[in-house]
Formats: C-alpha cells, structure tokens, sequence
C-alpha cells in the first residue's frame, strides 16, 4: 500500500460517526493518570501534580498508575486500570507511543469513556506514526471511547476545575473556550490568561485530532453556559463543509473567533512537518469562515483583543460609535478605522451636543469625535463619555486618551471601568 493510500485509509476510519458526548473531558467524576510518575522531570509527574494541586483532587478521584510505584503524591498508585476497583471516567495517557495502543485497550476494558493521549510519535511522526494513530482510532471506535490527541497538551475546566495538562499554572476563570491544535502555542495562550488578560472556561489541546476536533467542540460549547466566546487555532480543517455548516449554527447562539495558519506556502509546509496535517489557501478559508459567520483573526494579539471585547462586553445592538478622546489625531485615526470595519460614527442628539457645548471649553469638539482637549480633567472627560453613552444614538463608546503630563490617568480609567458597569452599552 502506497502512503497515500495509507492516509486515505487514515482519513475514512476517521470519518466513522461519534456516539458520545464529552462530558467526561470536562466533569469526571474520576481521573487516572497512567504513566503518573514521582520524577518531577518526567510529563506525568505534571499531569498529576496539576490535577492534585489545581483543585480537582477535593471534588474528584485521582488514580496514578504506574506499574512500579505504591504511591505518588499522597495518592495510592495502580499497576493498570483494570486493577482500579471503581469505575473511572477519564483517562490521561502519557507512556511511549509503542505502549499507548495496549493502555487504550485497557481502557476500553474498564469502559473508561473518554481519554486524553498526550503522548507523541503519531501521525506528526510519518507513515509509521500515521498507522499507530490508525490504530488508537480503530480501538476507540471499538470501544466507544472518545479521544482527545494524540500529541497534545491536555485538556482544562476552570469552573470543575481540572487541569488534565501539563503546563505550569492554571488560568483565571472567564467566558472564554479555547481549542488549539498546538499545544506549545496552547501553553503560551494559558501563559497570557494567568496574566490575568483573559478568563478562560474551558481549553482543549486538540493536538492530532484522531477522533475530537473542532466540530465537537463547537457542538459541545454552544450548549455550555459558562462560555460566552469560543476561540479557536487550526492548522487545517479536514471536514470543511460540516465545519461551516456547525459553526453557521453556533455563531448564531455565541461568536466564534478563529486564526488559522498554514495559509501560505511556506506555511503549509511548517504546519505539514508539525502535526502531520493538509492545510489550504488563505483565500478558502476566509471565504469558509465567512460563511460560517466566524470571526477571523490575523494575529494572536487581535485574537484576544477580539476575545475580551465579545467576552467582557454586552453585545453591540446597532453600527453606530461614539468616540471620546483628549487628543484630536487618535480620534481621527480611530473613525476611519471604524468606518473601514462597517461601522458608522453616531450623529449625537441635538440635547446631547447642547449639553458638551455648556460643559466643555470653547476650543473643544462637541461632535463625534469629542474631544475634551489634552488637558482635561478626570471630571471633564467621565461627564463627556457619560453623556455620549446616554444618547439614544449611540450603540457603542470607544474611549480614548493619551497620557500626557499632568493628567491623573488614573482617575480618568476609573471614569471609563465605572461608566461600563453602568451601561448596557459596549465600552472599549
């Protein structure tokens, strides 16, 4: 069989339909770690420091296994999970990928529903790893476990909690969901949110996608009503249509951000020497989340900004903006981006421009954009953005300012945070 035959093969098993949901991944009632370990160096020693320490050891069961060990961190380890008296609800494999198949098997025997292969040397590997990843998806289907990885990083649930990973740290919870195909670039997503940047209520490192993917996740987080944002990294999407077609649903409920990569030549041969996937153009895939009312970013940094202002923000019910700023240059900078997103600038009510005048210097601008001048005080600029906001007009506020000597900068954020607890408005 040639491999590309071999992939084809790949590629049909891993079409076969899915018959559980993942509930497991994110709530068990249980968790073993197998190849837990008591050597700080080695992955499973991580996996399970993080889940004894992170706070799902005081809601759930951990059960190390290790065939040469009696205990690991305070808890009594097992030589298989077939030697666990109690039924177990996820499993965290992290042993050599020649040992990961007979584990999985052992964990179809327990009737484990879910797992997590951290483990690597699949189908990133080549041919041989393509037909080892093969094979974990044959015995999965068998016995209708379902499969996060191989080759990933874990899987977390702020609000369970559960860090399943083995990256250092847990992230603040928040109202935001995200996947990634990376793990490295998952490990440095979770480093941003422990920053205290964003909140995170679930993150899924997909790595390979044997069996889960984007599409299940999607499916599975419309639902989940602690996630008001889902956010996702792809290298490739195999099964474009029906991600188009699922997300076109999602969207409807809860945006949906994605950034994709791969999308340029040399892209595509970095992310084919990664993870062992396909990737596409960059102008399929902008068609395709178009369609599908995603939300594409081309940075990680717009990633998140677009993330803390869906996910900390109400929504935007209209395109019309309001733009306060003490600096007339960013002000101006700020509307033509605005228009160049679709969005319009607010033609304020005749009360509202009558109110700026009496209350702002006569140097000052009472249209949109208002500019309270570079020497406003923290009282001058909370009245301008409070009485923009309040206009009928006005579906939004953007807030602007330039610290400039002897401004109390402070003072003037404090204006914009206790103006956003007050509004049903949007204020970025």
């Amino acid at each position: 069989m040639t491999p590309q035959e071999k992939l084809d093969v790949f590629w049909a098993v891993d079409m076969m339909p899915h018959t559980k949901g993942l509930e497991a991944f994110f709530e068990p009632a249980s968790v073993a770690v197998i190849g837990a370990s008591s050597n700080p160096t080695k992955l499973g020693h991580a996996v399970l420091k993080n889940l004894v320490e992170g706070g799902y050891a005081q809601r759930g069961i951990v059960y190390p296994v290790n065939p040469k060990a009696k205990e690991i961190l305070g808890h009594r380890a097992y030589a298989s999970v077939l030697d666990v008296p109690e039924p177990i609800d996820l499993a965290v494999i992290i042993v050599p990928h020649q040992h990961v198949s007979a584990v999985l098997r052992a964990c179809g025997q327990k009737e484990i529903p879910a797992a997590i292969v951290i483990s690597a040397g699949f189908r990133e590997a080549g041919m041989e790893g393509v037909e080892r990843e093969q094979e974990l998806v044959a015995i999965a289907r068998e016995y209708d476990i379902r499969l996060v990885g191989p080759n990933c990083l874990g899987v977390i649930d702020t609000f369970t909690p559960l860090n399943a990973t083995f990256a250092a740290g847990v992230p603040p919870s928040g109202p935001t969901a995200f996947m990634s195909q990376s793990g490295a670039l998952g490990a440095a997503i979770l480093d941003w949110a422990q920053a205290g940047r964003l909140g995170l209520s679930k993150f899924v490192s997909l790595g390979n996608k044997a069996d889960v993917d984007e599409i299940d996740l999607l499916r599975a987080w419309a639902e989940d009503e602690r996630t008001r944002v889902i956010l996702v990294y792809s290298e490739e999407l195999r099964k474009g249509q029906e991600f188009i077609h699922v997300a076109r649903e999602v969207t409807r409920l809860k945006p949906v951000i994605a950034i994709k990569s791969g999308v340029t030549p040399s892209g595509a041969r970095a992310v084919s020497s990664h993870t062992g996937s396909l990737a596409g153009s960059e102008q399929a895939y902008q068609a395709a989340f178009r369609q599908a009312g995603v939300l594409q970013a081309t940075s990680l940094e717009s990633l998140f900004d677009i993330a803390l202002g869906l996910g900390y923000q109400p929504p935007l019910q209209g395109d019309r903006i309001a733009i306060v700023t003490n600096a007339g240059g960013p002000g101006i900078l700020a509307a033509d981006a605005l228009e160049r997103a679709g969005l319009t600038l607010a033609r304020f009510d005749f009360e509202t421009i009558k109110a700026l005048r009496e209350r702002l210097p006569d140097t000052a601008s009472a249209g949109n954009p208002v500019d309270v001048l570079g020497d406003a005080s923290p009282d001058r600029y909370r009245f301008a953005l409070t009485t923009v906001t309040a206009d009928p007009n006005v579906d939004g506020l953007l807030a602007m300012l330039v610290p400039l000597a002897g401004l109390d900068v402070r003072a003037m954020a404090e204006a914009v945070v206790s103006l956003e607890r007050e509004t049903q408005k949007p204020v970025l």
